[in-house]
């Protein structure tokens, strides 16, 4: 052996003596957990860094080994909160066009009795009772005939354009009813009025495709019956100010022939303003919702957006934008065309093919669910037509009762309240201002905790016991005698109370039901359909039961059993609690057609830039 051999071999045994030998192992043992998976590893010497050393090559061999691995923060989705809400000025204008509607609905309720009873003051109580009945029932009969067909007229022509149709319709209504002189004058008027108007169903069809998340249903579906609860606390105060004007304000408006001889008119008048205004929102601002459709030139939205850029060069010295040369070729007269700015990108929805057909519309869950929203429907119809009639109806007066009629309370008893116009209204404004309350702070946190199906079926149940306990308001005691209308705290405490059980049965059940009904459409191709055929349901629903309601209002007061009409709404409230186990929530696309996962996906395809930004 040479000397370089030897020295060699001495710095072998030198390292060995460092860090320990290298002991061949079998790769596929596991007998050790200290077996480098390279199939070696280093015996120990009896140095003490030698456990130090074990690890770190190790460690070092895993890290050569294990694949790249980048663990990403996980973002945790921000709370939904009404600021949160997409595309918040269309849902705007939206909001602006569904609350003229209630404004029209409520103001006429708090002096209707009255202005019934100015056609023919011969006529009794009952009979007033009746005519109010059939009255309201005369709009929801009228839309029950056409509401389908408004339905299918936004799936096939547009959203936009029926919405224009319905506001229009409305406010001629308005305006023959107002300046009406007979009962069938009036009800021409209001039967006009409903069978132009499909405007609730399309406007949910709406919500659902400007608002396509899930998440955001709860807020966005609320804002529909916000409105009604908005017009509730401003309609009765309108109608009952502004009615019989000559007649309730003589010093200022007493020689006034027109208000005379027409004394209902100045309310409908504001309604009609109301309308029209609504109806500018929707042709100026409102964009086309209906996927086939929103590519088309809208006259409206072009001109407002033209008349902007105007506004902002004038007001702001902005300056004229720019366009293509080969344009400026083209060109006779050397003007410079407006810059009008780029529509926001939006999520395209899915372009599909094929459209189901009617027949297959009618799932288990779509009758379920519209059976429920029909009995639910008609009973709070009925409820509201019976109650106004209820609060105008004067208080029982011994004097005037029938020779033989004795009361036997709590069954068998008479009267109503026997307030005026604008103390409906108060009444009325107290339930608007405590729902809209509650559907702003309470509902939202209720329905995420609960679900929709499980928050509408507890709070069904509030409304059996609202229609029990109303017409027991008639036996509170009066700081003032009969005939005049009933005073005093209990009664309006008593007034509140109730109406506050029913307004929280309403603010958690209607738009519950809103959903329930879009969720559970079989296929999108036919959600306006299905929207439409919802608001027939509950169209039929409130022409038979404010129609029956008054009739059996006006029958009870005649043979002195007033509360019969309640107690039976409490029943059909109670079938509407038994029904609503067998709904369950759809996720709008319960049947699949052919071509819908092609359409699917290149919707996905082409929204993926935008998720990227």
């Amino acid at each position: 052996m040479s000397t370089s051999s030897k020295s060699s071999a001495r710095s072998v045994r030198s390292v060995a003596s460092d860090y320990g030998t290298i002991a061949q192992s079998d790769t596929d043992s596991d007998k050790s957990s200290d077996v480098s998976p390279h199939g070696n590893d280093y015996d120990g010497g009896s140095g003490s860094e030698v456990p130090y050393d074990r690890a770190r090559r190790r460690s070092f061999i895993e890290e050569d080994e294990d694949p790249l691995q980048i663990e990403l923060p996980v973002k945790k989705p921000k709370p939904v909160t009404w600021s949160s809400l997409p595309h918040k000025g269309q849902l705007a204008i939206l909001t602006a066009a569904r609350l003229a509607e209630p404004l029209v609905q409520t103001s006429l309720r708090s002096y209707l009795f009255y202005q019934l009873k100015s056609f023919d003051r011969s006529l009794p109580d009952s009979v007033i009772a009746s005519q109010a009945g059939i009255m309201q029932s005369s709009f929801a009969a009228a839309q029950l005939c056409t509401a389908m067909l408004w339905g299918r007229a936004s799936d096939h022509g547009g959203r936009k354009r029926v919405l224009l149709i319905g506001l229009s319709g409305t406010m001629i209504s308005c305006l023959g009813f107002g300046f009406a002189t007979t009962f069938w004058q009036a009800l021409i008027f209001r039967m006009l009025g409903g069978a132009l108007n499909g405007n609730v169903g399309v406007m949910r069809t709406m919500v659902s495709e400007i608002v396509r998340e899930k998440k955001y249903q709860s807020r966005a579906f609320l804002i529909l019956p916000m409105c009604a609860n908005i017009g509730v606390i401003i309609g009765p105060m309108m109608g009952g100010l502004t009615s019989d004007p000559a007649g309730n304000y003589p010093s200022i408006f007493a020689g006034i022939k027109w208000l005379e001889r027409f004394p209902y008119s100045p309310p409908n008048i504001i309604s009609a303003i109301f309308l029209f205004c609504a109806a500018c929102f929707i042709f100026f601002g409102l964009e086309e919702t209906h996927e086939r459709y929103a590519q088309e030139h809208d006259r409206g939205v072009h001109f407002r957006r033209k008349v902007a850029g105007s506004l902002r060069r004038i007001f702001k010295g902005e300056k004229l934008g720019y366009r293509s040369c080969e344009s400026l070729l083209d060109s006779h007269d050397g003007s410079v065309t407006e810059y009008e700015p780029p529509k926001p990108k939006k999520h395209i929805a899915p372009r599909y093919k094929n459209k189901l057909p009617f027949r297959r519309i009618f799932t288990y869950n779509v009758i379920c669910t519209l059976i429920c929203h029909a009995l639910m429907a008609g009973s709070m119809g009925t409820f509201n037509n019976v109650w106004y009639s209820f609060l105008s109806t004067p208080a029982y007066d011994p004097a005037k009762a029938p020779p033989d009629y004795t009361p036997h309370p709590p069954f068998t008893f008479t009267g109503g309240i026997g307030h005026p116009p604008r103390s409906v209204g108060f009444a009325m404004a107290i339930l608007g201002s405590i729902g809209i309350s509650m559907q702003l702070f309470i509902y939202p946190l209720v329905n995420d905790r609960l679900g929709t199906v499980r928050s509408w079926r507890i709070f069904l149940y509030c409304f059996p016991f609202v229609y029990i306990l109303a017409p027991l308001l008639s036996l509170i005691p009066s700081t003032t005698p009969p005939p005049s209308q009933k005073t005093g705290w209990p009664i309006w405490i008593s007034i509140t109370s109730l109406l506050f059980l029913q307004v929280v049965g309403k603010t958690f059940a209607s738009p519950a039901t809103t959903i329930l009904i879009n969720n559970c459409s079989p296929h999108p191709s036919v959600l306006g359909t299905i929207h439409g055929i919802g608001q027939t349901a509950s169209s039929a629903a409130r022409t038979v039961g404010p129609a029956l309601g008054g009739f059996l209002y006006g029958l009870g007061l005649r043979n002195g059993v007033v509360a019969a009409v309640f107690w039976g709404l409490a029943i059909v409230a109670s079938f509407s609690c038994v029904a609503s186990n067998w709904v369950r929530e759809g996720n709008g696309h319960e049947i699949r057609l052919e071509g819908d996962d092609e359409a699917e996906a290149e919707a996905e395809a082409e929204n993926r830039p935008l998720l990227r930004s």
